[in-house]
């Protein structure tokens, strides 16, 4: 059950979303044929990759980082890899400096390794709070929230 403030800021949040949504409804739909047929050509890449190689890169990194770390960091790092693996893949295109025209200098004009390599740990230092925090928690403290166990207990 959420208490009143966690309903205040998932009201909040979601306001925001749909904002956002509705923001981005209004820029799709005054766009012409040619940039809408673009635009929703990007957007099924955009399925497919994630299907295609983020997901399985996603399970098999998961399933291999299973071994080695505890079972309280499990979800951390498994949101962890699905940020960093969609934001590399949806970078590459600027990382790689493809589309770059010697005419015109002001495309890829920044510093988009640098960039990423600031997300990148910042994705890393989040996934690292995340685990340590449940591992907190988990030591002395309490979630708020009864778990049911996987497995009954043996008798």
């Amino acid at each position: 059950m959420a208490t009143s403030s966690e309903r205040v800021v998932q009201g909040v949040v979601g306001a925001v979303g749909v904002a956002a949504a509705a923001y981005g409804a209004v820029l799709l739909l005054a766009l012409d044929l040619p940039d809408l047929l673009d635009a929703g050509l990007w957007l099924a890449g955009g399925v497919v990759l994630h299907d295609a190689v983020v997901a399985p890169l996603t399970v098999l990194a998961t399933l291999g980082l299973r071994r080695v770390l505890p079972a309280r960091s499990w979800t951390a790092v498994t949101v962890g890899l699905v940020v960093l693996l969609t934001v590399t893949l949806t970078a590459v295109p600027v990382l790689g400096h493809f589309g770059a025209r010697p005419d015109n200098p002001t495309l890829l004009d920044r510093d988009y390794t640098g960039g990423w390599l600031v997300l990148a740990l910042l994705v890393v230092l989040g996934t690292l709070a995340w685990s340590l925090s449940r591992r907190l928690r988990g030591a002395g403290g309490t979630t708020g929230r009864a778990r049911r166990p996987s497995s009954p207990p043996p008798r």
